[in-house]
């Protein structure tokens, strides 16, 4: 690559006050660009010759020769086209030649959910230590599905409790809407006992913490964090939700309906991603065909 061709990518980089981290990752995208490029053609890199068969080409050889992540491929992709277009702007190329090829599809996965046997050990770390707030926050997310924000902002009147029968109405959950959410017996028996000793303030917020104010959302996350480094995992609230999601789904037949319903999801096909199967799951179900 020639000194001109260097200096306009440098120039690309400092104009755009990208990130050093984004910088490394375009210079290195970059760099793959143009060995590609001088490879086929055994010729000098020069941006004002490329064409969309070349990106194109290129797209398919990160792929399929070099077996890189569809994430990768599309980065790079990213890569020349914003700098395609820096050029088309600079009036160095007139058209761009990467802004008409199609990015990678990624195959949509599940988001990764946390097994029984863990769930059941923290909760038990929790009633070993005699935690009851911490309990019945974690029975919320597990058997309810609630998000981080929605557990922090939930306030006493919400709530709607009996031995027998449980409901919660979600008030502050995404982009305000509000859902009815059924509680189950494990989460009432929690969140009843918590009730029974929670410290007598005037805040209406379920959960108090210390100074007897409410617990905000990085007091709960601290919790969750807690319990799941006392069973040896690095966790986050949310993986919580795709666990009640998961086995939701697995004990009532796939129902995406109710399921999108208690999650407070607009779009089914947001729940959808919960039906997907890991490589394992598959290739256990793909045994059970027999002819």
């Amino acid at each position: 690559m020639n000194d001109f061709e260097s200096s306009l990518f440098a120039r690309f980089l400092n104009e755009n006050d990208f990130a050093a981290k984004t910088q490394e990752a375009f210079a290195s995208d970059f760099k793959k660009w143009v060995g590609y490029f001088e490879g086929v053609y055994s010729d000098e890199y020069d941006s004002r010759v490329v064409t969309l068969r070349d990106v194109t080409d290129f797209r398919t050889h990160l792929r399929e020769e070099r077996g890189q992540a569809v994430a990768t491929v599309n980065r790079c992709l990213v890569t020349l086209r914003r700098y395609f277009s820096f050029l088309a702007q600079e009036e160095v190329i007139t058209q761009n030649p990467a802004a008409k090829v199609k990015e990678l599809r990624r195959t949509p996965s599940a988001p990764k959910a946390i097994d029984r046997t863990t769930i059941r050990r923290m909760i038990r770390e929790a009633i070993v230590r005699e935690d009851v707030r911490a309990s019945s926050i974690l029975s919320l997310f597990v058997y309810c599905g609630l998000r981080l924000s929605e557990v922090a902002m939930l306030k006493l009147g919400d709530i709607d409790l009996s031995e027998r029968r449980g409901m919660l109405v979600v008030k502050h959950g995404k982009n305000n809407k509000e859902r009815a959410v059924p509680v189950p017996t494990e989460a009432r028996r929690h969140l009843l006992e918590y009730l029974g000793c929670r410290p007598p303030v005037e805040s209406d917020r379920v959960y108090i913490g210390q100074g007897c104010k409410p617990l905000g959302t990085d007091g709960v996350r601290y919790l969750v964090e807690k319990y799941g480094l006392s069973v040896g995992i690095k966790l986050h609230p949310h993986a919580l939700r795709h666990s009640f999601a998961t086995e939701f789904l697995a004990a009532n037949n796939n129902d995406l309906v109710g399921l999108a319903q208690i999650l407070g999801h607009e779009s089914i096909q947001t729940t959808s991603r919960y039906t997907q199967r890991g490589h394992t799951q598959l290739a256990a179900s793909s045994e059970q065909v027999r002819f």
